[in-house]
């Protein structure tokens, strides 16, 4: 519907709208980034030292809430942005 009005009004022809589409994408794989590695080991590092401390301060302080609500969101989001980064070739 768009298309059809933007030629409308600017005049050009059909040939020259088409000719304006991407044909075509080529992607080259890029090598592993050791330090993007390394920052996602300290990422769950400190993911598990988080981990700990909720565990130990629900427990401490008798919060009425399952310690979860806390700690699955986090793992679940480390684990897709991992997913992401080792399955992206």
């Amino acid at each position: 519907m768009f298309a059809d009005l933007t030629r409308l009004i600017s005049r050009r022809s059909s040939r020259d709208y088409e000719d304006r589409f991407v044909k075509g994408v080529r992607t080259e794989r890029s090598p592993r980034n050791p330090r993007v590695e390394r920052v996602l080991v300290a990422g769950w590092i400190v993911i598990g030292v988080k981990t700990l401390a909720v565990l130990w301060l629900f427990r401490r302080y008798s919060i009425p809430v399952n310690p979860l609500w806390v700690i699955a969101p986090t793992i679940v989001f480390a684990a897709v942005c991992t997913l992401i980064y080792f399955l992206r070739d």
